[in-house]
């Protein structure tokens, strides 16, 4: 099987006058997305009826809250499913920039948080000790699994997993991490993050970023059959615009029969974090059998 990415040539929704908007998640004709101001990342919402043309709300859904565990820096970078008992869950990230860790809220009529970390930091001297981001939770039978960034404390960035009853108490698998970075001169020989998941064809497929060393971003591509035991393949995304000239990366995902609707954030400054004239783009992954 081979996989072609068709990307529209301009972004399905602009930074405006923010610096970046980028980390979309999309569901239902909502898309949850972040919005950096230049201090502070949060989580804004845009409408759409097509997944091609959005419209933004006006103001921000989501901010951290100084008083609490999540400081001022960042209350983005999310994940949403689809409402259970008449609410969605969002899963994402907060607390200080050099040592983040995931939070979880719920919309109702209005939001609220959980007042604690649903996943934190692990262990002195583990892999995901200086952090964890880039959340994306899919269900599977009965089991929620979160798909994340660590960081240990040589910087290194790899994914991990952890599985959940409850979407709130987690427990990261022993296999983690499970995918390693690249080789020397790979395309994610610098990092790897903001993984997407999804199931088609028979397998588990994901979508992630790759930090190469001049911090130039792609997408690169992993297969498994469980879910848990990730294969990388040799198949490697490129934005293909002078906006995203430098950087695709945050893809979300969602099934179309053959198709793969992909939504990503771009831009065209290689950076690791922030300020890279961010903004949102849309594309086709479609796949091809017997090749």
């Amino acid at each position: 099987m081979t996989f072609k990415f068709e990307e529209r040539a301009t972004p399905v929704l602009t930074r405006g006058d923010m610096r970046d908007v980028l980390n979309p998640s999309v569901f239902n004709g909502a898309m949850f997305y972040s919005e950096f101001d230049g201090r502070t990342w949060h989580t804004a919402q845009a409408t759409g009826p097509d997944g091609e043309n959005w419209t933004a709300t006006r103001g921000p859904r989501l901010s951290p809250d100084p008083s609490t565990w999540e400081g001022d820096y960042i209350a983005a970078n999310g994940t949403v499913l689809p409402p259970d008992l008449g609410r969605f869950s969002y899963w994402y990230v907060a607390g200080p920039k050099e040592r983040p860790r995931l939070g979880l809220a719920w919309y109702k009529d209005g939001w609220s948080k959980h007042p604690k970390p649903v996943l934190e930091p692990g262990p002195y001297g583990s892999w995901d000790e200086e952090g964890v981001a880039d959340p994306y939770v899919i269900k599977i039978d009965a089991h929620f699994y979160l798909y994340f960034l660590g960081q240990d404390r040589a910087r290194r960035q790899r994914l991990g997993v952890a599985r959940s009853v409850d979407g709130v108490h987690w427990q990261k698998l022993r296999s983690n991490p499970i995918l390693e970075l690249g080789d020397g001169g790979a395309f994610d020989e610098n990092g790897l993050g903001e993984p997407a998941v999804w199931q088609s064809h028979g397998f588990y497929w994901m979508l992630y970023t790759g930090r190469d060393r001049a911090e130039n971003r792609r997408l690169g591509l992993a297969r498994s059959t469980d879910g848990v035991h990730w294969q990388r393949l040799p198949t490697v995304f490129s934005g293909s615009q002078a906006w995203d000239s430098k950087v695709i990366c945050d893809p979300t995902v969602e099934v179309h029969g053959d198709e793969i609707r992909v939504w990503f954030g771009g831009g065209d400054i290689a950076r690791p974090d922030e300020n890279l004239n961010g903004q949102i783009g849309f594309g086709i992954l479609r796949a091809t059998l017997g090749q």
